[in-house]
């Protein structure tokens, strides 16, 4: 079996558990990891077995790829020298700090025909995996995603470390430019936005309304699709998703009278509402997204988000922080 050489840049919390991940691929064998806390960084080799790079240039030497997991403004420093030496590239969300550095990555990458993908997680959530994507075609999104306030990610607004997931997703589902962009956010606990909200018009008619918030008492990951005949609840939280699907009755059948709640009369025609619940399995998303990265890497076959998505996505991150600074509030 061939075996991809991997490195890791970045051994803190997440860097941790692409390493833990990575050890269980078949096709992989973790070379070593670099971290610029020397402390930490050989703590980690040693729990992993592997060696420990005081520094990244002499990693990206000994490997094939390399995943990135250190903080957002040194994604485009690490990237661009990896992908400079034409080695597969992770890159966690969002895929760098500023569009132009993102620009650059993505056409480094597609003029050396090396592989860049970025940690959009949600892509491999189970909760969406599961659905049929060819039946979503939402024309209203309505998304939260809350959490509790962690320290460690209030190196950006809030919109570029949890509303991008949604981002992602949404950008994902609706094959339509966008045509207008309104956004508030507020700043409570750190310098930047710990909540916003943005309502995202495309040009086909849907609107995405996207709520992110980092001073929660309580986690919710939802999403909710309504399109026509159809409505999609989503808790990527707990992978489930719930489908709420309008069918006609054919004029023969005879409906239990049990069931007469969901009988809607539509066009002059009779029609049920039918519900199917999907409970996914308990499956590991982040080795999910690492084993189609290593895939990926060693086929040469485009990845599952690209450079691009990853792109397109901090693209529109960015508007919606402009359209919130535009009128920002600040609590405090």
């Amino acid at each position: 079996m061939t075996k991809l050489r991997v490195g890791i840049a970045g051994v803190g919390k997440l860097g941790r558990y692409h390493g833990q991940n990575l050890l269980q691929l078949p096709n992989v064998e973790l070379v070593g990891v670099h971290d610029i806390n020397p402390e930490r960084g050989q703590r980690i080799a040693e729990e992993f077995g592997v060696r420990y790079y005081p520094q990244y240039s002499p990693l990206l030497q000994d490997v094939d790829a390399v995943t990135i997991a250190v903080p957002t403004v040194n994604h485009y420093e690490l990237a661009r020298e990896a992908l400079e030496r034409k080695k597969a590239t992770f890159i966690e969300k969002p895929i760098a700090a500023t569009v132009e550095e993102a620009r650059t990555l993505v056409q480094l990458a597609e003029s050396s025909g090396t592989v860049l993908q970025v940690g959009h997680i949600e892509r491999f959530n189970p909760a969406f995996a599961c659905l049929d994507r060819s039946q979503l075609q939402p024309m209203f999104v309505e998304a939260h995603r809350l959490a509790s306030f962690d320290p460690r990610g209030t190196d950006v607004a809030v919109v570029l470390d949890l509303m991008i997931h949604d981002l992602d997703l949404v950008l994902s589902l609706v094959d339509s430019p966008i045509r207008r962009i309104d956004a508030s956010g507020v700043a409570v606990v750190s310098d930047s936005e710990d909540i916003a909200n943005a309502r995202i018009q495309f040009e086909n008619g849907c609107v995405a309304n996207l709520t992110a918030s980092r001073i929660s008492l309580k986690k919710m990951r939802k999403m909710r699709l309504f399109q026509r005949d159809a409505y999609i609840s989503i808790d990527l939280l707990l992978g489930l998703a719930e489908i709420y699907r309008l069918r006609e009755i054919p004029k023969d059948l005879e409906v239990e009278p049990a069931f007469s709640w969901a009988i809607v009369e539509k066009g002059g025609k009779r029609k049920q509402i039918v519900y199917e619940k999907r409970q996914a399995e308990n499956t590991n998303a982040l080795k999910l997204e690492l084993e189609s990265f290593v895939n990926a890497a060693l086929s040469g076959s485009p990845p599952a988000v690209s450079g691009r998505d990853g792109l397109r996505a901090l693209e529109v991150a960015m508007q919606i922080l402009k359209r919130i600074h535009e009128h920002r509030y600040e609590v405090g």
